[in-house]
């Protein structure tokens, strides 16, 4: 083959990868900027990422096993793969991430694999609002939350806030991302955790920049099972109760809930 017949299918080889690249769904190709250092998106994971850590930390090693992580709209997976596959307690863990993006949910199967950790993170390619796909993880001990506030509307925020107790176990930590443009409502998100029965561990808004991660530790005492079939198992219903005294029924997990609808489209930090 000439010199030039190279040439013109290296041309089309670039146009080929161009078309592709051009033909990735919308949220494939957002996710690119966690591949940039500098990007909010990154700096973003790395708090996520060390929120991650800081929990397995804290676990105590009588811990019932395995240790349940549940991620909702994941993504890549990279702020559980990433951390489960280098930490300490990574072998304890087993986790369920829910993503409904078919290129996103292989790029996690295909990085869990790398990472060695297939056998323990399960990627379902699904629809996150949708409590059905939870059924098989919960109660949760680690519950992320991530990119999925900034999509929803206000009311499906506080909807799934007040179902997350129903798929905790007591002392189980969520994780969860909102930028704070205007009107920033971090701070009425972070009251109705506390309603919900949740204490606020961290929470992290870098200075210059809209995002903001945080981090929310469930007290509820959980409640008696439903039947007396097996009183061993954790319940997946729960009742908090603040520091008066005074407590509030939480809605047990329901397998048939939809949570929310997403209508974010990326255009702007989530």
């Amino acid at each position: 083959m000439a010199s030039g017949d190279r040439g013109s299918a290296g041309a089309e080889a670039a146009d080929a990868e161009a078309a592709g690249a051009e033909a990735a769904s919308h949220w494939v190709r957002w996710h690119r900027s966690y591949e940039d250092p500098g990007s909010p998106l990154a700096l973003r994971l790395r708090i996520v990422q060390s929120m991650v850590r800081a929990f397995l930390d804290s676990v105590p090693a009588d811990h019932p096993r395995p240790i349940r992580v549940v991620s909702f709209c994941a993504g890549q997976g990279r702020d559980v793969i990433d951390v489960v596959s280098e930490h300490p307690r990574g072998g304890e863990v087993v986790a369920l991430l829910v993503e409904l993006d078919p290129e996103l949910a292989a790029f996690a199967r295909r990085r869990a694999a790398d990472a060695g950790v297939h056998e323990q993170v399960r990627v379902v390619e699904g629809d996150a609002s949708l409590c059905r796909h939870y059924e098989p993880a919960v109660p949760a001990d680690l519950v992320l939350v991530c990119g999925v506030f900034g999509n929803i509307g206000r009311d499906d925020i506080t909807r799934t806030i007040q179902a997350l107790p129903g798929m905790c176990r007591q002392g189980a930590e969520v994780i969860w991302t909102r930028h704070r443009r205007p009107p920033d409502i971090t701070p009425s998100i972070r009251a109705e955790f506390l309603d919900a029965g949740f204490e606020e561990v961290a929470f992290e808004d870098p200075g210059g920049y809209v995002l903001s991660v945080g981090r929310h530790r469930f007290t509820g005492a959980p409640s008696e099972p439903s039947d007396s079939s097996d009183s061993s198992e954790p319940s997946h219903s729960s009742e908090p109760s603040d520091s008066s005294g005074s407590s509030s029924r939480v809605a047990p997990f329901d397998p048939n809930a939809k949570l929310f609808e997403f209508v974010g489209d990326g255009s702007r930090p989530a």
